[in-house]
């Protein structure tokens, strides 16, 4: 590809064992085998105070607030693993969309990190669903700060026993279908350009 679509990978999770992190390094996979540039990110390396608009008035944005956005901004793509928590979204995963949202000065266009990104998400959970009643929050909240997610998503039942040791999924299917979620962003994208 002439111009080589950058796409931002992470989970909804700071849990060092997390099932998300694994799902979302397997679709960052499929993205490089298409030719994209992959950074992987764990949100446990940039904590945030919880949201409140008394802070960002008083003291800006959160160094890491700013490191996030800068990293969002030099990004076309997103690769998003959601974990579910109470039928919903992971309050880290909220607070860190929240917080790289709000606008650094006055000339920031709003929205200015998420607008025209293309996304894929996906869940695994150890529940019966995969996590399927979060990714409808998560593609609701995306779509409605302006990031374009592919319609594809994949949510992974029993997540405690699908992943072999070395991160992959025991099943073959289930692999090659978060691969192509990474594949498909990149392809969007390349298109795009």
């Amino acid at each position: 590809m002439s111009n080589t679509p950058r796409i931002l990978a992470f989970a909804g999770s700071t849990r060092e064992a997390s099932f998300n992190k694994k799902l979302v390094q397997i679709a960052a996979a499929g993205a490089k085998a298409a030719g994209a540039e992959v950074t992987y990110i764990d949100l446990r390396d940039f904590p945030l105070p919880l949201y409140d608009g008394d802070l960002e008035a008083a003291e800006g944005l959160p160094d890491n607030a700013r490191k996030l956005k800068a990293l969002m901004l030099a990004h076309q793509g997103l690769l998003i693993a959601s974990p579910e928590y109470n039928s919903s979204i992971s309050g880290v995963l909220k607070n860190t969309i929240d917080w790289i949202s709000r606008p650094e000065n006055n000339d920031e266009p709003p929205l200015a990190c998420y607008a025209n990104k293309v996304a894929a998400i996906m869940s695994a959970s150890p529940g019966g669903f995969g996590g399927m009643r979060g990714l409808v929050i998560v593609r609701s909240l995306l779509e409605n700060i302006k990031v374009m997610v592919i319609p594809d998503q994949v949510a992974v039942p029993k997540a405690f026993e699908v992943f072999n040791e070395d991160g992959t999924l025991k099943d073959s299917k289930q692999q090659a279908a978060v691969e192509q979620l990474g594949s498909k962003v990149a392809i969007t994208l390349a298109k795009l350009a």
